[in-house]
């Protein structure tokens, strides 16, 4: 069976995954939260019980965005040690692109669209962080960086990833993207890409 590492797995179950919802897929569940069922106790800047090349995969979802700018590679330079030679990371962050262009029509304080628990999300929230969470105390839950794609193609090169399968979704304002460990042709990203990320 398969393992991957759900870094920050919240209480996101593992049937609301795509492509890890499989029954050859054992989750393991990293966080450092108070009353979240965990595998493993850490954070996202800090994988150092995670033994290296370990896991298949790795899911980051929405959670890059809590790391400083300067913390970005070293933490997907983790990423790459604690998977396997064949091994990818599929990861979700918000779209600054699309949302900037959404500010510049000024609708900062518009709804764009519902998260996954139904909250109205502005750009404000895309930029910053969730203001209802800051409101309950969830400031480490603020937004200390962002992305437009190339941006982030560029991380993972610089984290020594060799191929990369995503994209943006204007329409959900995010980005996605499946970065493998090993050099994969066109047809092999694609093939084992979009069964993980929601594109169209």
């Amino acid at each position: 069976m398969k393992s991957f590492l759900h870094v920050l797995s919240s209480g996101t179950p593992k049937a609301d995954i795509q492509g890890f919802n499989a029954d050859d897929w054992k989750e393991v569940r990293l966080d450092h939260r108070p009353g979240i069922e965990v595998d493993i106790e850490g954070s996202i800047n800090d994988l150092s019980k995670v033994p290296t090349a370990s896991v298949d995969a790795v899911y980051s979802f929405h959670n890059i965005v809590y790391l400083y700018a300067h913390e970005v590679v070293p933490v997907l330079k983790e990423f790459k040690r604690v998977l396997k030679d064949d091994g990818i990371v599929v990861l979700t962050c918000p779209d600054l692109q699309t949302t900037c262009e959404a500010i510049v029509a000024d609708k900062l304080l518009v709804p764009l669209f519902n998260n996954t628990v139904g909250t109205p999300i502005a750009p404000i929230d895309v930029l910053f962080g969730i203001r209802g969470n800051q409101a309950l105390g969830l400031t480490n839950m603020s937004h200390k960086c962002g992305f437009t794609y190339s941006s982030l193609l560029g991380a993972f090169n610089e984290a020594g990833f060799l191929s990369y399968f995503g994209g943006r979704r204007p329409e959900a304002y995010d980005l996605w993207n499946v970065a493998f460990v090993q050099e994969k042709s066109e047809q092999e990203m694609r093939s084992i890409g979009k069964v993980y990320i929601p594109l169209r």
